[in-house]
């Protein structure tokens, strides 16, 4: 039985994590969850140190206290 040995390349799959197709698909997920949290959630995207960050947050009051009282934006993702 042969060994296969690899080496991993850090720094492209760090390339890869941040690139701008990541984001796009990031950003797709966050709209699909946010469209299903109803109004008052905003999402956002920012590119952190090894990766592009996708967020989805409530906005306005009511839609923070909805989130704090049904856990909306976590049964959403699911």
């Amino acid at each position: 039985m042969a060994k296969n040995l690899f080496k991993v390349n850090r720094s492209g799959i760090r390339a890869l994590l941040k690139s701008p197709e990541m984001q796009v698909i990031l950003e797709a997920k966050a709209s699909a969850v946010r469209k299903r949290c109803g109004e008052g959630y905003a999402q956002d995207i920012h590119v952190g140190k090894n990766r592009a960050n996708a967020m989805v947050y409530a906005e306005t009051y009511q839609a923070k206290k909805e989130n704090y009282k049904n856990n909306t934006i976590l049964k959403a993702v699911r």
